[in-house]
């Protein structure tokens, strides 16, 4: 496909998704369980910015496991967990959330919604809305809802550039993975302009590190194996890891960019034993160091996906055969 066809499709489906915000009153946002900076940042960003309109919005997550650490300092009051919440009279907005089996167990969230509004960067998403907008070459899916505010006239606050900026610092790596384009560093310009502060973001995100969470790193990194001569570095966490040190799986939250730092390698996996049994046994994150890899054609093998440098995939598989599937799987991608 063209990238004149693409950058009309996508057009035509941006002013879909602003008409229906415009259309109906009353939402649901929402994002992925187990939310990273961009799910986070969105989802605040996207509520704020209905709000602006004189929205009835919500914000909702599923499931219990808490915001990690690095972001409790953003403001979730009024923020719904739990079981899924009455969606009979509402818009469910989902950001972030590359098919609807990441906002909940089997859809439910969606089965009774009066609409629902699909809004993701990752490429492989599978448009499960009644109106998507798609974007697989956006920096994240904050970088989006900039052009969806600018199309139903919201103007950036303080409150809503931050919570972008949050999503695109966190999603590019602090501006420095291979998504980092020029559009999304104008855009960090934009939001310092329109009042994100920078120096807050950077100590609530980056530097609020918890000790429990740095013994979690320890029992990662003590694990860590090289294969193929160092080019997939793979290691794990287990259940009793996150009961030992009490807590929760998002402490694991970028154990796996240590991996991926690792001199000469080409692909990170780490697999964890969720603390919770509600749950699949195993959740297995993959990342890639250049884009000749595309970890989300993987991750896709065993029911997952993602983006091509970033994805992921739920196993009942043991640490050993899920091991052995992601090393046979990058000898077939590396051509090890």
């Amino acid at each position: 496909m063209s990238s004149t066809h693409t950058n009309r499709t996508e057009a035509a489906d941006l002013a879909e998704v602003a008409a229906a915000i415009r259309a109906h009153d009353r939402f649901v946002v929402t994002t992925h369980e187990n939310p990273d900076g961009d799910a986070l940042g969105s989802l605040l960003a996207m509520t704020l910015a209905l709000r602006e309109l004189g929205k009835d919005a919500v914000m909702y997550l599923f499931g219990e496991v808490p915001i990690p650490n690095e972001y409790e300092f953003m403001n979730f009051a009024g923020l719904l967990r739990g079981p899924n919440p009455d969606t009979s009279d509402r818009v469910v907005l989902a950001l972030d959330a590359a098919n609807e089996r990441r906002l909940g167990p089997e859809g439910t969230l969606l089965a009774k919604a009066q609409f629902v509004i699909d809004i993701d960067h990752h490429h492989d998403n599978t448009r499960f809305g009644q109106v998507n907008l798609i974007v697989g070459h956006a920096s994240s899916t904050g970088e989006i809802l900039r052009d969806v505010f600018a199309a139903i006239d919201v103007e950036l606050t303080p409150e809503i550039a931050e919570a972008l900026y949050i999503a695109v610092v966190t999603d590019t790596g602090r501006f420095q993975y291979t998504n980092t384009t020029p559009k999304a560093l104008r855009l960090a310009a934009e939001l310092v302009e329109a009042g994100a502060d920078v120096h807050r973001v950077f100590q609530g995100v980056y530097e609020s590190l918890e000790f429990a969470k740095l013994k979690l790193l320890g029992r990662a990194l003590d694990r860590a194996r090289v294969l193929e001569g160092g080019r997939l570095v793979v290691s794990y966490l287990l259940r009793s890891d996150y009961t030992d040190l009490n807590v929760a799986e998002a402490y694991s939250e970028g154990i796996i960019d240590y991996l991926r730092a690792v001199e000469g390698a080409e692909m990170a996996a780490l697999i964890r034993e969720p603390p919770r049994r509600d749950g699949p046994l195993r959740r297995v994150s993959l990342r890639a160091s250049n884009d000749e890899l595309d970890v989300s054609a993987i991750a896709r093998k065993s029911d997952g996906g993602g983006h091509r440098q970033a994805a992921g995939f739920s196993s009942d598989a043991s640490v050993e055969e899920i091991t052995e599937f992601i090393h046979r799987e990058f000898r077939a991608a590396a051509g090890a």
